[in-house]
Parts: structure tokens; C-alpha cells; sequence
């Protein structure tokens, strides 16, 4: 949670281009609110004719993260339809100038509108495997390789590929980290013991579990649980 607000409330120096929205932002955090007033109707009118178009925004990990997106988007006045994690469904064509003020706003958050082809389908494979390890109840019992494969309608040899290229690390290497972060986070939360963790996130034995959690932190989960979460890691940086 530290590490989240440092990255939300990364506003600087009071400039120019943060007076449009920082106060807004300010007090939608400090009130601690999911809500974000909605984009004027009249602003939805005059774009009727247009169809929703998608961006792509990186180190969005969580629901933070999206009502800051809406917070921006709306001072901005940029309509938008959906807010996801990486995922922004908007209802205007932004000219070069909008999109200069909606990439600066972004920037000064800690996230990056992502334009190259290669880079937004990587931040898809990642946001699809945020959201089955962070967010499902329960791990799929599939192969990950076809869960991604059917969520993003792509070849598993073929994201693979696209994924190693652009982040240097593959796909399995990225899953396992994500992996050991949420072992780390239901550890904390001292609701499940750890056989029940293990079912949760699909490994075939709390020794499974053990070994590779010991393999990639050093420790054993037991220890980490006694550190009191001074091992975690937030998402961006995994």
C-alpha cells in the first residue's frame, strides 16, 4: 500500500499543466472515494458519431489506479465509456494536442500511454495476468499458456515471443513472480493457511509451494510471514 500511494501521489512541483487537475485528484484520494463524477452529458452528445476507441496505459495495477485514470480523463474532459486495468475505452479522436495534455497528466501519476503496437499487446499479457492471479477467487485449472491464448486471441508461441522481446524475461518467469507476490499478500492477510493458499493458487502441494516461494525469496513462507511484509513488492516494479 506505500508503495501504491508514493506512485498516485507523484505531483511534484505545483506547474501549469498540474493546476488542471491536481486539486481534483488530491481531494478524490484524501476522501478515500471510488466514485468519480461523471463526463458532463452534453460532452457525450457532441460525440455521438464517434465509435470508442482504445488506449493503452501502463503500470495501472489496481483499483487506485483506475480512479485516478478517471480523475484525469474527466478534467481533461476525454469521455470515456470503460476504465480497466491498461484498458481505457474512449468516445472521441483525440487531436495531437489533447493527447500531448492527456500523456504529461499520465506521466506525472507514474503511468505511460503506451502507442507501439508490440508494447500495448505486452501490457495486455500482463494486465491478463494481473487480474487471474490478483483478482480471481480461484486460480484456472488450464495450462496458462491456453488461458492466454484464449483471453487475448493470440497464438501462445507468438506472445511468448512478443513478451521476451520487449520485457527480457518470459512469460513463465513473470507469471511466478506475480505468483510469490500474491503468497506474500494472502500470508498478510492471515486469513488462509497455507495448504488453503496453495489450493487457491493452483501448486500441487503446500511443499510446492514451499520450494519455489524459498527459490525465488530466500526464505521460507513461514519466516516472511514473521517479517511482517518488509519482502513485498509492488506490481510495477515486477
Amino acid at each position: 500500500m506505500q508503495m501504491e500511494n508514493q506512485q498516485m501521489y507523484k505531483l511534484g512541483s505545483h506547474s501549469k499543466e498540474q493546476s488542471l487537475f491536481e486539486d481534483y485528484l488530491m481531494s478524490v484520494y484524501m476522501q478515500e472515494s471510488e466514485k468519480v463524477p461523471p463526463i458532463p452529458e452534453k460532452l457525450f452528445n457532441e460525440n455521438r458519431e464517434v465509435k470508442n476507441s482504445k488506449l493503452c496505459i501502463k503500470n495501472m495495477v489496481s483499483i487506485r489506479c483506475i480512479i485516478a485514470v478517471k480523475a484525469v480523463l474527466t478534467k481533461l474532459e476525454i469521455p470515456f465509456s470503460s476504465v480497466e486495468l491498461a484498458n481505457v475505452s474512449i468516445s472521441v479522436s483525440l487531436t495531437e494536442q489533447k493527447r500531448k495534455k492527456l500523456k504529461s497528466a499520465l506521466e506525472m501519476l507514474g503511468f505511460e500511454l503506451v502507442e507501439d503496437k508490440k508494447s500495448v499487446l505486452v501490457e495486455e499479457i500482463k494486465n491478463a495476468i494481473v487480474e487471474m492471479i490478483q483478482y480471481d477467487e480461484v486460480l484456472p485449472k488450464t495450462k496458462f499458456s491456453e488461458y492466454l491464448s484464449k483471453q487475448l486471441n493470440h497464438n501462445y508461441i507468438y506472445l511468448s515471443n512478443i513478451f521476451s522481446k520487449v520485457k527480457g524475461i518470459t512469460i513463465g518467469h513473470f507469471i511466478l513472480s506475480h505468483k510469490i507476490e500474491r503468497v506474500k499478500q494472502l500470508l498478510l492477510y492471515n486469513e488462509l493457511t497455507l495448504s488453503e493458499i496453495a489450493w487457491k493458487l493452483q501448486y500441487s502441494s503446500v511443499a510446492h509451494l514451499s520450494n519455489q516461494f524459498k527459490k525465488i525469496t530466500g526464505i521460507t513462507p513461514t519466516h516472511f510471514k514473521n517479517m511482517k511484509g518488509k519482502g513485498l513488492i509492488s506490481h510495477e516494479n515486477l
